[in-house]
C-alpha cells in the first residue's frame, strides 16, 4: 500500500491541504485567535502559590538562577529566609543528603526550562511558551491526520479546559510545561509519520526535535516515561508502514539511549544512586488497592476540569466500532485504508492517554485525598481538584487529538458551538480552581518575572545566599523548611 493511499481520507474529511501552505490559512489564524484569548485570560489574574510544591519549584528556580542545584546548609538556611520574606512560606519539600547538602524532592527538571524566563523576569511566561510549541505540534499533527481545521479544534479543545488554563497560570508549577512537550512530541510524530510530502532528511531531524521535546517531558517528571515508551513503540511497529527510514528510527533510537543515560548520570551525581531520587523509600506509593477509590472519586474532578475527555473516550469507542466493522467488508480501498489508519492512530493516542492514566488511578495519595480515607498512604482527605487532578495532565495533548477526531464529524456549526461551550465552562473552572486552597499569594504583575513578592527580594538579582552574617547556622532545617508542608501538600509521585 503506497503512503499516498494511507494518507486519502473518507468524506468528513476530504481536503488535505500541503503542509507547506498551512500557515497561511484562515484555520491558522483562528488557531493563533485561540492560543492569544487563553494567553490574555491567563496573564490577566495575579500569581499565586497554591501548595507546597510551588514553594519547592520557587526554591529550585531561584538556586538555578545562581548556579546551584544542590545547596550548602548555610545556604539553604539563608534562601529559606530570603523566600519567606517574599511573601508565604520559604523553602518546604526538599531533601537533607547523606552529604549534608540539600536537593528538592521533585525532579529537576523543570527549573532547567524555566530560568531562563526567570532570569529575564519573565518567568509567567514559561508555561505559555512551551504551550506555544504544543499548539503548534498538535496543530500540523491534527492536520496531517485529520484534515482542513482540524488543527484548529486540536489547539481550542488543548487550551480551553480549567485544567489547562490554571496550570498555565501556576508557573511556579510544570505540570502545563511537561503536558505541552508531550503535546508537542506526538503532535510532531504525527505529522512526520502521516504526511507524504517532506524529504527524508526533514522528516528524520523533525521526528528528531519530537522525541526531544518527549523526554525533556519524562526529565521534568519521571512517569512520563509511559508517553516516551508509547511513543517508541509506535515508531518501531510503524515505520515501515509510514516510510520511515531505518536511518531516522536509528537517530531517534540513539537520542533517547543518550537521554537515559544521562538521566541515570545525573541522579547517581545528585542523589548517590542510578535509581534514586529525591523521594525516602515508600513515600511515593501506587498500589491496585487505590484503584477502586479513584475511579470513585477521581472523574468528577477530571470531568469539572478537562471535560471534553468524554468526547475522546467516545473517539475511541468510535473508532474501535469502525475498525471492527470494516472487517467485516462493504468499503472500497481508500475508505478502508482511511478506517485503518484511524484506528492504528487512536490505538496509540489512547495507549498514551490511557495508560498514564491508569497509573494514577492506582496513586495512592489520589485515594486519600479524594475520599478523605487516611489509611492507604500518604496525604490527606478533603481534596480539591487543583490539587489532584494534575497527575493527569501530562496525557491532555492525547486527549485533545482524540477529541479532534470527534469534533471534525460533526456540521461545522455543532462544532465550533461545542469548542465555544467549552471554553466558557474553562474559563469558570479556572477562576474556581485559582481561587481554592491557597496557602500563599504574592502581587505579581501580569507577567511576574519578579514574582516571589512584590518587593526587590524577589528578584534574581537581589537574592543571594551565601554564608549568613555570623557564620552558618548549625542545625538542619529551619522552622518550616525540610520535608514538612501544610496539610494540603503531597510528597509529589516523581515530580
Amino acid at each position: 500500500m503506497t503512503t499516498s493511499t494511507l494518507l486519502d481520507v473518507d468524506e468528513p474529511r476530504e481536503e488535505l491541504v500541503r503542509p507547506r501552505r498551512w500557515w497561511r490559512s484562515g484555520e491558522f489564524l483562528w488557531a493563533l485567535v485561540g492560543f492569544v484569548v487563553f494567553a490574555v485570560i491567563v496573564l490577566s489574574k495575579a500569581a499565586a502559590l497554591l501548595e507546597p510544591d510551588d514553594y519547592a519549584y520557587r526554591a529550585s528556580i531561584v538556586a538555578l538562577s545562581h548556579g546551584h542545584i544542590l545547596l550548602t546548609n548555610a545556604q539553604y538556611i539563608n534562601l529559606n529566609k530570603q523566600l519567606a520574606s517574599t511573601g508565604g512560606q520559604g523553602i518546604v519539600q526538599w531533601h537533607h543528603l547523606a552529604s549534608g547538602k540539600w536537593i528538592s524532592e521533585k525532579n529537576p527538571g523543570y527549573p532547567f526550562f524555566a530560568v531562563i524566563f526567570y532570569l529575564l523576569d519573565l518567568l509567567r511566561v514559561t508555561p505559555l511558551f512551551y504551550g506555544a510549541l504544543a499548539c503548534v505540534g498538535l496543530f500540523v499533527g491534527a492536520r496531517a491526520w485529520l484534515g482542513k481545521w482540524a488543527g484548529t479544534y486540536a489547539v481550542w479543545l488543548y487550551c480551553f479546559s480549567g485544567a489547562a488554563i490554571t496550570f498555565a497560570w501556576r508557573a511556579t508549577m510544570p505540570s502545563f510545561t511537561d503536558a505541552s512537550l508531550i503535546a508537542a512530541g506526538f503532535g510532531t510524530l504525527l505529522w512526520v509519520m502521516l504526511s507524504d510530502a517532506i524529504r527524508q532528511r526533514r522528516r528524520g531531524l523533525v521526528g528528531l526535535l519530537g522525541f526531544v521535546a518527549l523526554e525533556g517531558a519524562v526529565f521534568i517528571r519521571y512517569t512520563n516515561v509511559i508517553e516516551l515508551g508509547v511513543a517508541l513503540l509506535a515508531v518501531l511497529v510503524l515505520a515501515r508502514r509510514c516510510h520511515i527510514t531505518w536511518r531516522s528510527v536509528a537517530l531517534w533510537m540513539g537520542s533517547v539511549v543518550a537521554f537515559g543515560i544521562l538521566v541515570l548520570g545525573f541522579d547517581k551525581w545528585a542523589y548517590g544512586s542510578t535509581t534514586s531520587t529525591g523521594y525516602s523509600a515508600g513515600e511515593i506509593t501506587f498500589s491496585i488497592k487505590a484503584l477502586w477509590p479513584n475511579l470513585k472519586g477521581m472523574p468528577k474532578y477530571l470531568t469539572s476540569s478537562m471535560p471534553f475527555w468524554i468526547l475522546a473516550f467516545v473517539a475511541i469507542v468510535w473508532i474501535g466500532v469502525r475498525a471492527w466493522r470494516v472487517r467485516r467488508g462493504g468499503l472500497d480501498e481508500t475508505a478502508r485504508a482511511s478506517v485503518q489508519r484511524d484506528a492504528l492512530v487512536g490505538a496509540v493516542l489512547a495507549l498514551g492517554w490511557l495508560g498514564l492514566w491508569f497509573l494514577y488511578l492506582n496513586y495512592t495519595w489520589t485515594a486519600n485525598m479524594v475520599n478523605g480515607a487516611g489509611g492507604i498512604g500518604g496525604g490527606h482527605g478533603g481534596g480539591t481538584t487543583v490539587h489532584v487532578i494534575r497527575f493527569y495532565l501530562p496525557a491532555l495533548g492525547l486527549v485533545a487529538l482524540l477529541a479532534t477526531w470527534l469534533v471534525v464529524r460533526l456540521q461545522r456549526v455543532i462544532s465550533w458551538t461545542l469548542v465555544a461551550a467549552l471554553a466558557i465552562a474553562a474559563f469558570f473552572s479556572f477562576h474556581s480552581m485559582a481561587s481554592s486552597g491557597s496557602i500563599g499569594a504574592n502581587g505579581a504583575g501580569p507577567f511576574g518575572g519578579r514574582g516571589f513578592g512584590n518587593g526587590p527580594q524577589g528578584s534574581p538579582s537581589s537574592i543571594h545566599y551565601g554564608t549568613p552574617p555570623g557564620g552558618a547556622h548549625r542545625h538542619g532545617a529551619p522552622p518550616g523548611g525540610g520535608n514538612g508542608g501544610p496539610p494540603n501538600g503531597e510528597p509529589g509521585a516523581n515530580g
